[in-house]
């Protein structure tokens, strides 16, 4: 039978989903499941790793029923997921031992100071592209290995498996047979040099880790074994951390190429091409989407903790919207904001600033200061907090960005990617499919399985809207400079 389909596996913080395309590049079919989320301590953050195989699961077997698509007409599966959030499981009976601790998780903060006190900064920089964060992999299965009875043994005795959330996938789906990783979730863990490609065994040692428990990596298109159903198997060939995943749906395999999706958090891209950049300006120099038998590229990052997040938080925890839609037309709705700031701090605040101790704050209320101005304070913290980031891109790469290609469920408010244009003083380029982070998945499989090239995303991706700078040079210098005061005043480090 003819391969029709493509299927991706989207693994985000907040939700599962299974996603069908064609060979045009289209949605056939979505099933989606809300990932439930567990806060056992404050700052903890944990994700049950059942749950999340079930769910994905579920998801896989309903877009096929629903969709009368049949596991004979796919020629693969692509897996994007969310990056750094870690799970162990035991080799012999495939349960985790611990729930999966989450990217967002602060637990192991001190452990990160150990590190630093160690004097690895600089080392970490260089050789992982990373800084010493809570926000990565390695500190978070070193705490596992720590605090879980029995687990440091069973470890020691070669009985335990590492992964971010796409090993743990294939692992499941392959019944066992495969523990692997690809390029872009490797360089996320703290413990993979980018440079050599291979684990690095100064970060093994210090954060006392059996290379055992570790996934074999490979390119992000390639053979990651396969899923059988109804005595069909399906190949699974593509694998990638979902903001790598996102650059290359968004055709960011050329260098040069910039793209921000708007998530739960916001991260911003900038491909590098073979050449990686070591950023002085508080960015993070990680791998990009790999394909077999060719050379491996890097990017520089800076990831954005509040974005989406930050939304929820109006809606969720303040009550002052019903849904995260609602907000374009209050924002559009008033006149400009004259000196308000909500700088959404929860988790500290990242790239540029890496300051894990900071929170969130408010500045410039005024007794005319209501709700809406609120919800619009919050909505534009994250374009200010992208325009942080793309300032370190421009100079860590001596580089001019002139696009920003944009994604993720935030980038549908023309109000903020309008703001967001007018901030940057550039194009903000938003496709009509802003599936992106699955299609780069798809895409991946499908370069594997014969279907596409990387090239085709170039006839594939159609634009939406090209939102062009309308504010004024006085307006802009001035909105910024009462940001960069705001963040000023929140940061503690």
């Amino acid at each position: 039978m003819e391969k029709k389909y493509v299927i991706a596996f989207d693994q985000g913080t907040t939700s599962t989903r299974s996603i069908i395309f064609d060979l045009q590049g289209k949605v056939v079919a979505i099933s989606q499941k809300e990932l439930k989320q567990y806060y056992p301590q404050s700052g903890w953050v944990e994700h049950n790793p059942e749950e999340i195989y079930n769910d994905q699961l579920d998801t896989f077997y309903n877009v096929l029923l629903e969709s009368g698509i049949t596991p004979e007409e796919v020629a693969g599966v692509g897996i994007t997921n969310q990056r750094e959030t870690t799970v162990v499981w035991h080799k012999e009976t495939g349960k985790p031992i611990h729930n999966a601790i989450v990217w967002l998780d602060k637990r192991t903060s001190e452990i990160c100071k150990d590190l630093k006190e160690k004097g690895l900064a600089s080392y970490v920089k260089k050789n992982t592209g990373l800084v010493i964060d809570s926000y990565f992999s390695g500190t978070k299965l070193k705490w596992i290995l720590d605090n879980v009875e029995g687990a440091r043994e069973l470890a020691n005795q070669n009985k335990l498996c590492f992964g971010t959330i796409d090993s743990w996938l294939v692992y499941k789906f392959t019944n066992g047979e495969k523990h692997v990783t690809d390029h872009t979730n490797a360089s996320r863990t703290l413990i993979y040099n980018i440079k050599s490609l291979e684990w690095d065994n100064t970060m093994l040692k210090a954060l006392d880790i059996p290379k055992s428990m570790l996934p074999k990596v490979q390119s992000s298109s390639s053979d990651f074994g396969s899923i059988q159903y109804n005595n069909v198997s399906i190949p699974i060939y593509g694998v990638a951390g979902d903001q790598q995943a996102s650059l290359f749906g968004q055709g960011g395999f050329e260098p040069g190429v910039a793209k921000n999706t708007y998530g739960t958090g916001c991260f911003i891209l900038l491909n590098t091409g073979r050449k990686r950049v070591k950023s002085k300006k508080g960015l993070l120099t990680t791998l990009i989407c790999s394909v077999e038998n060719e050379p491996v590229n890097y990017a520089l990052e800076g990831s954005v903790f509040a974005g989406g997040a930050s939304i929820q938080w109006l809606r969720d925890k303040m009550k002052l919207i019903e849904k995260a839609s609602e907000t374009e037309h209050i924002c559009q709705s008033i006149p400009p904001l004259k000196n308000v700031y909500v700088v959404p701090a929860f988790a500290g605040l990242g790239a540029p600033h890496w300051d894990g101790k900071a929170r969130g704050s408010v500045y410039g209320m005024t007794l005319d200061t209501g709700r809406e101005e609120l919800i619009k304070a919050t909505v534009n913290a994250l374009a200010y907090q992208t325009k942080d980031v793309m300032n370190a891109m421009e100079k860590d790469s001596g580089k001019n960005i002139f696009t920003l290609k944009v994604d993720g469920g935030a980038s549908a408010n023309n109000y903020l990617m309008q703001f967001q244009s007018d901030l940057l003083n550039i194009e903000v380029d938003r496709p009509k499919m802003i599936e992106v982070t699955a299609f780069g998945a798809a895409l991946l499989a499908g370069i594997k399985a014969g279907v596409w090239s990387q090239y085709d995303i170039n006839d594939i991706r159609k634009v939406d809207t090209i939102f062009f700078p309308k504010m004024d040079e006085d307006a802009r210098k001035k909105n910024y400079k009462g940001w960069k005061k705001a963040i000023k005043r929140t940061k503690r480090n």
